[in-house]
């Protein structure tokens, strides 16, 4: 779980970039405290004729000047010291990027991680535009707070101080009248910055639905045209952009009106101080000079305080960022075995002993114990939702049992690992999803196969026709979810990188539905050899299909049965 305390023991391990920063910091703004003096100070020096230390040591600098040379001098001073101060703000923001960006990356990074080894179970549950808002909407409220928090509130801090000092020196009365009224400021604008969370989490809430439904729609597009139901889905994204831009506009005209109300207690208060400034100069030994100097430094007072409060508000929104980043943190991971045993060094004999496996309540596999012997293949039938692809996830290693156990050459899974038994087994599934990238890669995923390795298995697959067509031959890329390869291709794109995988086992839940017959029967003929050679498990409905197994099981009212 991520927070505020965490997040600062990360800073924490920033200790050289940190440090620098903040001694760039406290060098600006030692050079910028002076600047609202300068000016000033000339009214009582040079237009009062009181003298003072300032047009001194410019005297000693240059010589006796006149008054043009004074303001020339303290113009010019004043010009290098505000540019000075701007070039140090922008090193010490350098240094304060460079923190809060790595800490943004690490937060982004261990979320993947977290998601990486959550189980199946909590992956079918979820959004992908919610994963994305979290991942990067909610991340950047994050780093932004940090970025104002850590850069932004040292400098305003340390400015407040400076000026705080100098306000003391110059009317210590006056100076303790700013300094205890304005942190009643701070409170009640704080107060307010509280009410912008729940905003942000609406806004951010709704971001999310917004871009699921996005992606869903992009996604189905060609199920959506076929029916007919443009009208209606993107009908629906128009209804969810309307709220989406209510939530938006709720969010950033509340989450300013109230920084506009803080920023008004701040200018009643600037207005009452000047009041006390005159007030100070008729009954108190304040100068003229030092009451434009304290006007001055009432303004100067002015970004810091309003830096401070926007902190306030960031603060909230961020702690509500935190909140739906966490929610991500709660997802159940699945179980870590240790790889202790490897019995994929044979051909492998499948057996379950009273093996349970449940969706959330609802029971759907009892009591299943079944062997299933290599060198043959299994065929595995029953009603749709009977629980086929659940039990062939199971022996996937993409499920994890919730009683009993499987066992592979007589080693249970919890011996074994479950990414080690990923390894050895290929789930072909109906629905074949490829990546958006070229079919060389779908077929190797990122592994270096032989180009005799890769034309063995389209020969296998029946493919190689369908890569001479292709514009670029392997190096095409196939569109999303091979959106340019048809249903049939897609499946013995998925059966070739099987072949080429050499798994231990092999399953093909439906994995030649979309196939004709003519080229299933050549498929399985190609690839009979394949599976004969280790475990395989077939799911099909189809007669032609199932009559290609030794053995069959079915699946029924919750067990698994051998029916021949």
């Amino acid at each position: 779980m991520l927070t505020f305390k965490k997040l600062l023991k990360e800073i924490q391990k920033y200790k050289k970039e940190f440090i620098t920063a903040q001694i760039i910091a406290l060098i600006a703004t030692i050079i910028s405290i002076p600047i609202p003096l300068l000016m000033p100070l000339l009214i009582d020096e040079v237009l009062l004729n009181k003298g003072g230390r300032w047009i001194d040591f410019i005297n000693f600098i240059f010589g006796n000047c006149s008054a043009f040379c004074y303001v020339a001098v303290t113009l010019s001073v004043v010009i290098a010291l505000r540019g000075l101060f701007i070039l140090l703000n922008v090193s010490q923001t350098y240094f304060f990027e460079k923190i809060t960006k790595d800490i943004t990356y690490k937060i982004r990074i261990r979320v993947i991680e977290h998601l990486k080894r959550i189980s199946l179970n909590e992956y079918e549950n979820l959004k992908t535009g919610d994963i994305a808002s979290r991942l990067i909407s909610d991340v950047n409220t994050v780093e932004e707070f940090l970025i104002k928090s850590v850069s932004k509130f040292v400098i305003s801090f340390l400015t407040l101080i400076g000026v705080a000092i100098v306000l003391l020196s110059i009317n210590l009365k006056l100076g303790l009248f700013i300094l205890l009224l304005n942190p009643f400021v701070v409170v009640l604008s704080g107060k307010l910055a509280r009410k912008v969370k729940k905003y942000k989490l609406s806004q951010n809430k709704t971001i999310s639905i917004f871009q699921e439904a996005l992606i869903e729609t992009l996604e189905l597009f060609d199920q959506i045209k076929a029916y007919n139901k443009e009208s209606f889905f993107f009908k629906r994204l128009f209804l969810l952009a309307q709220e989406l831009k209510e939530k938006s506009f709720e969010f950033s005209y509340k989450s300013e009106a109230f920084n506009k109300v803080s920023f008004l207690m701040f200018l009643i208060g600037y207005e009452v101080f000047r009041a006390a400034g005159i007030l100070a100069v008729a009954y108190d030994n304040l100068s003229i000079g030092m009451m434009i100097a304290v006007f001055s430094y009432l303004w100067f007072m002015m970004t810091p305080i309003q830096e401070i409060i926007n902190i306030q508000y960031s603060f909230f929104s961020a702690k509500a960022a935190l909140e739906r980043i966490n929610k991500l943190f709660e997802l159940k991971k699945e179980p870590i075995y240790p790889h202790k045993k490897n019995p994929f060094n044979k051909e492998v004999e499948i057996e379950t002993k009273n093996l349970y496996f449940k969706y959330k309540d609802e029971w759907i596999l009892e009591d299943v114990n079944v062997k299933i012997e290599p060198f043959k293949i299994t065929a595995l039938i029953g009603a749709s939702g009977g629980g086929k692809t659940t039990f062939a996830k199971l022996i996937a290693g993409l499920l994890v049992v919730d009683k009993g156990v499987i066992l592979y050459n007589g080693v249970s899974f919890r011996e074994i690992g479950l990414n080690e038994i990923r390894n050895h087994v290929a789930l072909i599934l109906q629905e074949t999803k490829l990546f958006n990238d070229t079919l060389y890669f779908n077929l190797t995923l990122g592994e270096n196969f032989t180009e005799k390795e890769i034309m063995e298995a389209l020969k296998k697959a029946e493919l190689v026709k369908v890569v001479e067509k292709l514009p670029d031959g392997l190096d095409t890329y196939i569109g999303k979810n091979g959106v340019k390869l048809s249903g049939g291709e897609r499946q013995r794109v998925a059966i070739a990188r099987a072949l080429l995988f050499k798994p231990k086992v092999v399953i093909l839940d439906e994995s030649t539905s979309a196939l004709d017959i003519d080229t299933e029967d050549r498929v399985f003929k190609n690839i009979e050899d394949f599976l004969k050679s280790r475990t395989s498990i077939i799911i099909a409905h189809r007669a032609e299909t199932i009559a290609k197994a030794n053995e069959i099981l079915m699946v029924k009212n919750r067990k698994i049965l051998k029916i021949s």
